[in-house]
């Protein structure tokens, strides 16, 4: 098959969900098919693929949010650089508009296109962009025709699609099971582990309010925070705040995803307070590490079904309190879910994922 992937952020460059899933997976894929990858120029090619730079670098963020110029930016890009013939696209969801730039190519060319959905928004638009929401609503809905065929990376989303009168295949995301069993832990030690963009939607003040009162249980209580984002400074200040500098250690952006493996192996329960996930790769990567994760009950939250509570895990109630009690129940309990975690974590492996979507790719073409 020649198959071409299309999403601006180009994994390693880029370190997120998305664009790691087109990494793992097309690399796979490319050891016995073609396999292209349309997306911006962030001076490098990824791994084992056929790499199309459309155009120039463009933030991806601006104010904390996607960029919509930059998503228009790509969507025109690809419309005049878009070349050549191929079995299938597979277009991810965001940043929505290269959708509908492929829909065209995809229409004059008749290849068939895949549209691949990590979220569904549908009203959560209006709290993100207030009124501006409508926009984005819009142009979701619009969305709903132009695939093929769709694919939906968790539970959430295939059934908030399937509530939207759209069908689609379920192909989660996955983890590299192999190469996290080798990663030795760090050696300082901590309770609780985060990692993530520190932006509004992770939800990090919640978690430091619930180290702070953790304190009165564990006075010594230690956790590191990984990543970093618009958020950090205030993140920082809330911890001298809350009294919690010797307690929290902020390391920023580490560039090795071992050196985050080894981070949360050191730690004896991954928090995720995320108010919106559209998979949580790296809950399921704490999982393979061992580590039992705790997440919390909002309704956009997909980590939460890759939790089964007390088992690997605790899902919480959205509270301080709830947070705090379910960290001191994982916390007590960790080794006892050690096992649970990795068992649970390695049906996840990208080897297994990637045949999955060869098996749907198949069928697509053989159904035409």
């Amino acid at each position: 098959m020649r198959i071409a992937y299309v999403y601006d952020a180009v994994y390693p460059f880029v370190k997120g969900g998305i664009e790691r899933r087109v990494y793992e997976i097309g690399r796979r894929l490319a050891r016995k098919h073609e396999v292209h990858w349309f997306g911006m120029d962030w001076g490098g090619e990824p791994e084992g693929m056929i790499f199309h730079p459309v155009g120039r670098w463009e933030n991806l963020y601006s104010g904390g949010r996607r960029s919509v110029r930059e998503a228009a930016y790509f969507a025109v890009k690809l419309l005049l650089k878009f070349r050549d013939e191929y079995d299938l696209i597979d277009c991810q969801q965001f940043p929505y508009l290269s959708c509908f730039s492929m829909r065209f190519h995809s229409s004059l060319k008749k290849i068939p296109l895949v549209v691949t959905w990590h979220e569904f928004w549908g009203e959560y638009w209006l709290e993100y962009l207030g009124k501006s929401g409508i926009v984005g609503m819009s142009i979701e809905d619009a969305m709903k025709g132009l695939g093929d065929v769709n694919v939906s990376v968790s539970k959430l989303t295939w059934k908030a699609l399937v509530e939207n009168g759209i069908n689609s295949t379920l192909i989660p995301n996955g983890i590299d099971y192999g190469t996290i069993q080798k990663v030795p832990p760090d050696e300082e030690e901590y309770d609780v582990a985060f990692v993530g963009r520190l932006i509004p939607e992770k939800n990090v003040p919640l978690l430091l309010e619930a180290l702070a009162a953790l304190k009165k249980e564990i006075r010594d209580i230690k956790a590191v925070i990984i990543g970093d984002g618009p958020e950090r400074k205030s993140l920082e200040a809330r911890c001298k705040r809350l009294g919690l500098e010797r307690n929290v250690v902020f390391k920023g952006f580490l560039e090795s995803n071992d050196a985050v493996i080894s981070h949360i192996k050191a730690s004896k329960v991954f928090v995720l307070p995320s108010r919106r996930e559209g998979f949580g790769i790296v809950a399921l990567e704490a999982n393979a590490a061992g580590i039992p994760v705790v997440t919390l009950d909002y309704p956009l939250n997909a980590a939460k079904e890759l939790i089964i509570p007390g088992y690997n895990g605790l899902v919480s109630k959205p509270s301080r309190d709830a947070l705090v009690e379910a960290i001191l129940r994982t916390i007590e309990n960790h080794r006892k879910m050690k096992g649970n975690c990795i068992k649970n974590a390695k049906k996840y492996d990208w080897d297994r994922i990637a045949r999955l979507t060869e098996e749907f790719y198949e069928r697509v073409l053989n159904e035409r």
